[in-house]
């Protein structure tokens, strides 16, 4: 995957603009509402921002982060967009996915994805489709050619779990049974870990981030089938990447246009936005905010140690990709229905 610059223009701002800034944050309190459940890796994301994003904002306001899990996102998503007052006290992290249901029409939709008070992303993030090894489905080939599809577990469409698994079937014919709805990423895993399913749909850093699932890679529990990125990640490096399996198999050039919209997700990473309609003056002391709190030591340190990449895109440049990615063309927007409503 190309990697997005962070650029982030600094704007000047006035001293008597600041100091009114700095009086409306004065001892509020702010609220990230995070689309997922606690102890996944986005919520570790979102608990460190929330840790050191106050030291940045002036008047020091206090942070805290309330988890709304539930529809890959949606609900959340939904609550910042029309529920909460623009005002810069209520932030969202959400699911990079979340676009495609917006593209598709999805009646449960309350949002437009590209007016969101872009923040940005503290890291980028390729996928993966990671089985238990004691399935007979040891390559995708094996899941091309069997009867019965593995069956996979994603708390809703917007999640790596199902739209990944779609994808495959649409460009290389590789099937999977994707049952949604569970609360969250870890309940899919204890599933995983039940026989209840075989299989699920992750990001690579959550796969190295984060137990049970480095344990059970180390131990050989599980196998990875396939992963996302142009180049294949080091630590995967015996797996195959979706792009050389449609080259493989000659998916035609449709299927790779139609892989890159949906592999897109990854460039927006793990997105934190505002409201809509939030006065510029506040947007722009959020994303610069968001900036620093990204470049400081202690936070990168920390990162570092819970095994955490920082890769990050500003708000400014995810601005311009949901601008971009919302506006397809009919045909391409049937596939995509297509490929979510299997």
């Amino acid at each position: 995957m190309n990697k997005f610059v962070l650029v982030l223009a600094l704007v000047f701002v006035s001293p008597v603009n600041a100091l009114g800034q700095g009086q409306f944050y004065q001892d509020k309190t702010l609220r990230i509402i995070a689309g997922y459940g606690a102890g996944s890796v986005d919520d570790a994301w979102t608990r460190m921002i929330a840790r050191y994003l106050g030291k940045y904002l002036p008047g020091n306001p206090s942070i805290i982060v309330q988890n709304m899990p539930g529809a890959g996102a949606m609900i959340a998503a939904n609550y910042v967009y029309k529920v909460a007052k623009p005002d810069g006290l209520t932030l969202g992290g959400l699911r990079a996915g979340l676009y495609f249901d917006q593209l598709v029409g999805k009646k449960e939709v309350q949002f437009d994805w590209p007016k969101f008070t872009w923040l940005g992303t503290p890291t980028q993030v390729d996928q993966l489709i990671y089985i238990r090894a004691n399935t007979p489905y040891k390559t995708i080939d094996d899941v091309r050619k069997a009867t019965v599809p593995p069956k996979c577990g994603a708390s809703g469409t917007a999640s790596t779990g199902y739209y990944f698994g779609n994808l495959l079937e649409e460009t290389l014919g590789a099937k999977f049974n994707t049952l949604t709805g569970y609360k969250d990423g870890p309940e899919v895993d204890l599933a995983v870990e039940r026989e209840e399913i075989h299989c699920r749909g992750i990001s690579i850093e959550t796969m190295f981030g984060r137990e049970p699932l480095i344990g059970w890679f180390k131990s050989g529990f599980v196998r990875v089938l396939v992963q996302t990125g142009k180049k294949r990640d080091p630590r995967l490096s015996d797996v195959p990447t979706i792009w050389e399996l449609m080259n493989e198999n000659k998916t035609p050039d449709s299927g790779k246009r139609l892989s890159t919209i949906i592999l897109s997700a990854g460039a927006f990473g793990r997105p934190y936005v505002a409201s809509p309609g939030l006065p510029p003056e506040r947007a722009k002391i959020l994303q610069i905010a968001f900036k620093n709190t990204l470049a400081d030591s202690e936070f990168q340190a920390l990162a570092k140690e819970r095994k955490l990449d920082i890769d990050p895109v500003g708000g400014a440049e995810l601005e311009a990709l949901a601008r971009e990615v919302i506006a397809q063309p009919p045909e391409v927007v049937e596939r995509m229905k297509r490929l979510l409503e299997k």
